[in-house]
């Protein structure tokens, strides 16, 4: 009877362990999807929602900040044709992007629409110097009309730069620069940014994700039209500030940058830690500024033969058109550039570190969790007959005026929410699962072991009293 009792206690061990086991196995995909529908009901924009919240509002604080190049010999440039000597001034900070979205309307076909408003206060803590701080840099209202006005207005251009005693190069306050000045040569306000403050860089439609959480975020339609070219003129992505859930490190993530006017992909290039946290690192292709000869997408995008040689200048992009002034915009530095564009210009020291652009993206909320936007705006000057400051020039010269980083990471607090809500319950998931596993499969083997094993030494027994 004893044995019988064991014998069965055995085999219910064995079967005990076995359905521990599979309960374990089981919890994998169980656990997956509890936390897959989990996340995709709080991704969804839409009142209420943890995505909705962060997405109305950012609590992160953003910065952007600035490096103005100082040309350091305007003199020989300009009587001489010197090629510009210049070095980077900075970093200038200001606080941006902490303005709630404005005109948030909802639609019936699951799209949201609204306003970003644009704002910025500068950081002095986080600064190099003062607003107030003067640099000589390039005229931009002299680069400005050279680039937009007809040949046959240069003499008036001429005119207008003797009349007022300017020259190709000046020196301003950093204020003035980045958000503006009354210029006498155009008689009007001229500025980098200008105008900034108060402004919106367009109207915004985006899919929710109710209907289709693998859509949330994705821009339906933003104002573009600047580049006449169906392919280019082509909206792609969200704005970066997150992605569909369940990041899929195989493919590119999309994003538009109303910066720039146009969509940009960027490649997973590896994991990274933040503060506790598994983020995809994403960084952009060395091929996304590349000359239409190397990258054809990029056929649409180059608009002036003189200064892209022809469209074979690797690094660059012409946002005239965008903008509504002559800027083109390349990484800083020129990194992925053209030598050429570096030959034209003494002092600059491109690096992936410090030029690069990344996002670092948590893959199961597709959270944008750490980013850095680096972009250089250039102007363009040349070799001219009729306008005097102009007439040592020997090239077409693309000059740096300033480069920026706009950033943000996660905080402290921010972080640990985010893995109480999220990290913690995946890892509570597979310790579970882990812990079932174990317990299943080590209860299942001692008990099979034991069975078989008694059952081994009955059948020697027999055999003997045979």
């Amino acid at each position: 009877m004893a044995c019988c009792n064991t014998r069965n206690g055995l085999i219910a061990g064995a079967v005990l362990g076995a359905l521990l086991a599979v309960l374990g196995g089981i919890l994998i995909p169980v656990g997956d999807s509890i936390i897959t529908s989990t996340v995709s009901k709080e991704a969804v924009l839409e009142n209420g929602t943890t995505a909705y919240e962060n997405w109305i509002s950012t609590a992160v604080p953003v910065y952007r900040q600035f490096w103005i190049f100082e040309v350091k010999n305007p003199v020989q440039v300009v009587e001489n044709g010197s090629i510009p000597q210049v070095t980077e001034k900075g970093p200038y900070t200001y606080r941006i992007r902490y303005l709630p979205k404005e005109n948030v309307t909802e639609h019936s076909n699951n799209t949201i629409a609204f306003l970003l408003p644009a704002g910025a206060i500068f950081e002095p803590l986080l600064s190099v110097g003062l607003e107030e701080d003067s640099v000589t840099i390039l005229n931009l209202a002299v680069a400005g009309a050279y680039s937009m006005f007809p040949e046959r207005l240069h003499p008036i251009l001429n005119f207008l730069i003797k009349q007022n005693n300017a020259s190709l190069f000046q020196t301003r306050s950093v204020k003035e620069i980045l958000w503006g000045y009354r210029d006498p040569i155009v008689n009007q306000e001229v500025g980098l940014f200008f105008p900034y403050n108060g402004t919106y860089d367009g109207y915004y439609n985006v899919f929710t994700g109710k209907d289709d959480i693998s859509k949330v975020a994705l821009i339906d339609r933003w104002n573009l039209s600047f580049w006449n070219d169906s392919y280019c003129d082509m909206i792609n992505g969200t704005d970066a500030s997150s992605f569909p859930p369940s990041l899929d490190k195989d493919k590119s993530l999309f994003f538009f940058s109303s910066d720039i006017c146009r969509s940009v992909s960027a490649e997973f290039t590896g994991t990274v830690n933040l503060k506790g946290i598994k983020m995809y690192h994403y960084m952009l292709p060395e091929l996304l500024l590349a000359a239409p000869s190397v990258n054809p997408d990029n056929k649409c995008y180059c608009k002036n033969m003189d200064v892209t040689r022809n469209c074979t200048l690797g690094g660059v992009l012409d946002i005239s058109s965008c903008r509504g002034m002559p800027i083109y915009i390349s990484l800083p530095h020129f990194f992925h550039g053209s030598e050429e564009l570096r030959d034209l210009v003494s002092g600059l020291s491109p690096s992936e570190e410090h030029h690069s652009t990344y996002l670092d993206v948590e893959p199961i909320t597709g959270f944008t969790m750490s980013f850095a936007k680096r972009l250089q705006i250039n102007m363009m000057y040349g070799p001219s007959k009729t306008i005097t400051v102009l007439n040592q020039i020997k090239e077409y010269t693309l000059l740096p005026v300033v480069w920026l980083n706009e950033t943000a990471i996660l905080d402290d607090e921010t972080a640990d929410m985010f893995k109480a809500e999220v990290t913690s319950r995946i890892r509570m998931l597979e310790a579970v699962r882990i812990t079932l596993m174990s317990i299943g499969s080590v209860l299942f083997v001692a008990c099979a072991v034991r069975f078989f094993s008694k059952a081994m030494s009955k059948v020697t027994y027999i055999s003997l009293r045979k």
